[in-house]
């Protein structure tokens, strides 16, 4: 079951003594997860939102079962792993990481080691340590990532037109 579970954010401690947690969220489907009812798996656990609202950069939040400050201390650390949505617009990093990347071109410019948090758009970083927004990504399958790159991006001998 774990293989099919997602990594989506930790409780960092309890806050107050009515069993709220802090919580940080690594995930951009926020909604989705804040929202009681929600689930996720902690260790071999299941535990349901109760209620969250917002709280600086993190979230506070109640679970189904769990009253008071010593009921979610023992809570303190742990990683919140969920299953997948069902979202037709969701692209996650595991899926990209290891494939191809190719332009629009069909030209393999290597493969994706790793993903990179950035403000405007998260990057796919190459083998060779090109940097590709996550805003050209056009479609990916089981061995390629297919983008739709501006010219001179991947292609430092790129000429345009003028």
């Amino acid at each position: 079951m774990a293989g099919e579970l997602l990594e989506v954010g930790a409780i960092k401690k309890p806050h107050g003594l009515r069993g709220e947690v802090v919580v940080a969220l690594t995930t951009n489907m926020v909604a989705e997860r804040t929202q009681p009812g929600a689930r996720f798996h902690v260790d071999d656990e299941t535990i349901v939102v109760a209620s969250s609202r917002r709280h600086q950069d993190r979230w506070l939040m109640t679970f189904e079962g769990y009253a008071g400050r010593d009921d979610v201390e023992r809570l303190r650390g742990r990683t919140l792993m969920a299953a997948p949505l069902e979202s037709e617009d969701q692209i996650f990093v595991h899926e990209l990481v290891g494939l191809h990347l190719v332009d629009q071109h069909g030209v393999d410019h290597g493969a994706v080691v790793a993903m990179i948090d950035n403000p405007a758009s998260d990057l796919l970083e190459l083998a060779d340590g090109a940097l590709v927004p996550l805003s050209f990504y056009v479609r990916h399958d089981a061995t390629q990532v297919h983008v739709d790159v501006p010219p001179g991006l991947l292609d430092d001998d790129a000429v345009t037109a003028r």
